[in-house]
């Protein structure tokens, strides 16, 4: 018999396992079994519910109601057109030079069709596609009699009935009961796999199968009036009506919303017994001297999670051990401006206070060198230890990165393993083996999602004598709740929604480029901004020539990605400088120039050296000019809803009110123009968060957990299934607390490789 870890080539063979793992990405029994049906052909709905997109392989069985041969105009050749009716819709279909095919499938004919979908007015069409005729009496006949394409026949023929009971002989005849199902699962095939194919693969497979031991004890089960995993996996493929594929939806919804979760929980628990430094409050200290010189008060929000920090900080791991604390895992989300970077300094500088030291990991050299800069103009004599302005108690900040000149980098370096250095900003370099500290008590990732696991891990790992040291992950990106529990999920989680006093708030307006008097009157704004002394961004989706940005990819789709290209920050700076706003003071920003050039130019901007600064999304996060009022996006439909909201975040952080001009190419009523209108309409970040999810569908969020592959999740949804998330999780929490390698728990850690795949665990225990 057979179980789920067993590799499909002893099931199926070698030719058929080497085919699945080619199109479809599955190698065993259980992740074959999870390759689910796309939809379901029924008896007078046998097109399924929704309506195929372009390009989609339809299969479909339906009764052919027209018949017709028409001759090629200019040619000898002649079409055959028919228009087959499903009991739902009516599809034309076209074959070439194949006048055969209309003797075959006279009006009336049942037959069962397998194509590539296309659409003209509003037609549903199939070219080509293979078929195979389906009997009206009786449910098999002899192989050699399958009437049909090659491809359709053939398949026909390997579901000749097997003699016996299984012995693996075939009698010679086709049993077409399948196809007479009231439900027929149809699975997403690729041109070298079809539907079918898979199906017969999952029945071999089905019929092979030992009951699986279901990973859920029988009384969590019942209480949630699951059905078995068992069952659930059966009926998925094999479904005698709606209820048998309902019940099995809730089954497998559940089984990858609790992988999901042991995963998360185990990453969670395995810092549990490790110490991290204790970090109490300090009176007089680095931490009270920055709070004393503010020139505002912290929001309660801000005041609210530092509270929360600082109970992890201290709180010791048990009541009979007062002097460590376990390691801080814990995730700060905000709205674009909310001050996160103001929390991070203060409780860095509690943490100096204790005597360690702190890394702050930024995704990119501008937005590190702004995070230098920052916290110098914060801290003042502060951070210049041993310098002749340094006021008492000072400590030091020092950067990093990837292209600074040998001797900078040494200094660095050397103060940092000495501990002179109390705040390490760095880029990816922080990573590197040689980087040492003194005593490293608290690392800062910033924008998480530009990080792996792994990358966090690598810092976390140079505590001094066994101590971990505290973790505190930013992201400006917010992040739905249910989300954040999954992505984030091995972390705790702080949010920041209020906005600190005096910020102002930013209005956004769509301007299509096919208005020329809307696009004239930006430029115009433009100037007028900068004539009363204020600056401007302008962003572009890529540098110049060769297509996109950095990290920039289009999210457009079908015949919005077949339009032009978009406007590069190269062509966009000549013309600028050529035009009307050449008078003013122009600089061009991008990834690929030096690193001194950009901080120069950073630097400039920042100084009101620069009125209008052309860049692509390396401003995107964390750069603070408080005198830049103004953005113009070009080409706004490249980017999605987050990015827009990340990057008009830099604008109206002076006290004066903030414009973004979305000028853009989508049509009215394409989705790219939804998603300008969302934005334009909103400057809630947690609101717009969720229609970009909605859009973007989770597969893409996770894509981080499915390394590349396609994505395991069928049927969780991380918007709608909030109530399921949680549950999970605290199930999760309690299992793996009493076993945190799952090795009394078997079945669950069946589930969890099964569902995940060994990439995907890989990734959530390294990357």
């Amino acid at each position: 018999m057979v179980s789920l870890s067993d590799s499909l080539e002893t099931v199926l063979g070698a030719k058929a396992a080497d085919m699945l793992e080619e199109q479809i990405k599955v190698q065993t029994v259980g992740e074959l079994l999870r390759y689910v049906p796309d939809r379901y052909v029924k008896q007078g709905d046998l097109s399924g519910e929704r309506k195929p997109e372009p390009g989609e392989r339809l299969t479909v069985v339906a009764r052919v109601e027209e018949n017709k041969t028409i001759p090629i105009r200019n040619s000898r050749r002649k079409m055959v057109k028919l228009v087959v009716f499903d009991g739902n819709v009516r599809i034309a279909v076209t074959f070439f030079n194949s006048p055969w095919i209309a003797a075959k499938l006279p009006k009336g004919t049942r037959v069962m069709m397998a194509g590539e979908v296309k659409y003209f007015r509003n037609e549903l069409q199939l070219t080509h596609p293979n078929w195979l005729l389906l009997p009206e009496d009786g449910t098999s006949i002899e192989a050699d009699d399958a009437v049909g394409s090659a491809v359709m026949a053939g398949i026909a023929k390997a579901l000749a009935v097997d003699a016996g009971d299984g012995g693996g002989e075939k009698d010679g005849s086709i049993d077409f009961s399948e196809f007479l199902r009231d439900v027929i699962p149809v699975y997403r095939g690729t041109a070298k796999l079809q539907a079918w194919t898979i199906w017969q693969c999952v029945r071999a497979v089905l019929g092979q199968l030992d009951p699986i031991d279901d990973p859920l004890p029988e009384t969590e089960r019942l209480a949630r009036g699951l059905i078995g995993a068992d069952e659930a996996l059966r009926k998925i493929h094999v479904p005698e009506g709606q209820n048998d594929i309902d019940q099995a939806r809730a089954r497998l919804k559940f089984d990858e919303a609790l992988a999901l979760q042991l995963a998360l929980a185990q990453r969670r628990h395995v810092d549990r017994g490790a110490a991290g430094p204790v970090c109490r409050h300090v009176p007089g200290g680095l931490e009270d001297k920055m709070i004393a010189r503010l020139p505002f008060t912290l929001t309660e929000g801000q005041a609210a999670v530092i509270d929360e920090i600082s109970a992890d900080l201290a709180a010791p791991i048990t009541a009979a051990d007062q002097s460590s604390v376990a390691p801080m895992s814990r995730l700060l989300q905000g709205e674009v401006g909310s001050g996160k970077t103001l929390v991070a300094l203060l409780v860095m500088l509690r943490v100096i206070d204790n005597g360690y030291q702190c890394a702050l990991l930024a995704p990119t050299e501008v937005l590190a060198a702004q995070h230098l800069r920052t916290l110098e103009a914060m801290l003042g004599g502060l951070a210049r230890e041993g310098e002749l302005d340094g006021e008492e108690g000072a400590t030091r900040i020092a950067l990093i990165t990837g292209s600074m000149k040998t001797a900078a980098k040494r200094t660095a370096l050397l103060e940092t393993v000495t501990g002179q250095v109390g705040i390490l900003i760095g880029t990816h370099a922080l990573l590197q083996e040689h980087v040492d500290f003194f005593n490293l008590g608290f690392v800062v990732v910033d924008e998480q999602h530009r990080f792996g696991v792994e990358q966090r891990d690598t810092l976390r790992s140079r505590g001094r004598d066994g101590i971990v040291p505290h973790l505190l992950v930013m992201t400006a990106t917010p992040i739905p709740r249910t989300v954040a529990m999954t992505v984030f999920g091995d972390l705790e989680t702080s949010t920041l929604r209020e906005l600190p006093r005096g910020r102002q708030p930013i209005t956004t307006s769509v301007v299509p480029r096919g208005n020329p008097k809307w696009v004239q009157r930006v430029w115009e704004r433009v100037n007028e901004e900068v004539e009363a002394g204020r600056q401007v961004y302008v962003v572009c989706a890529r540098i110049g020539d060769d297509g996109t940005a950095a990290g920039q990819k289009s999210e457009r789709k079908g015949a919005e990605a077949a339009a032009e290209p978009a406007t590069s920050a190269v062509d966009m700076f000549t013309t600028l400088s050529e035009g009307p706003l050449g008078v003013h003071r122009l600089g061009l920003l991008h990834g690929r120039l030096p690193a001194d050039e950009k901080a120069l130019l950073m630097a400039d901007f920042t100084a009101g050296d620069i009125d209008i600064l052309v860049s692509t999304t390396v401003i995107e996060v964390g750069v603070d000019v408080p005198n830049a009022t103004t953005m113009v996006i070009v080409d706004a439909e490249r980017f999605g809803v987050s990015q827009l909201h990340q990057l008009r975040g830099r604008v109206g952080r002076g006290g004066l009110p903030g414009l973004c001009l979305l000028v853009t190419g989508a049509s009215e009523m394409s989705p790219a123009m939804e998603r300008l209108r969302a934005v334009a309409e909103s400057n809630d970040g947690f609101a717009l968060s969720i229609v970009d999810l909605a859009q973007r569908r989770e597969g893409d969020l996770l894509g981080s957990l499915q390394s590349g592959q396609t994505s395991s999740l069928k049927f969780l949804s991380l918007l709608t299934d909030g109530d399921l998330i949680e549950d999970t999780r605290a199930l999760a929490d309690e299992v793996v607390g009493r076993d945190l390698t799952l090795v009394e728990h078997k079945p669950m850690a069946g589930l969890v490789d099964s569902i995940l795949g060994p990439v995907r665990l890989a990734y959530l225990d390294k990357s």
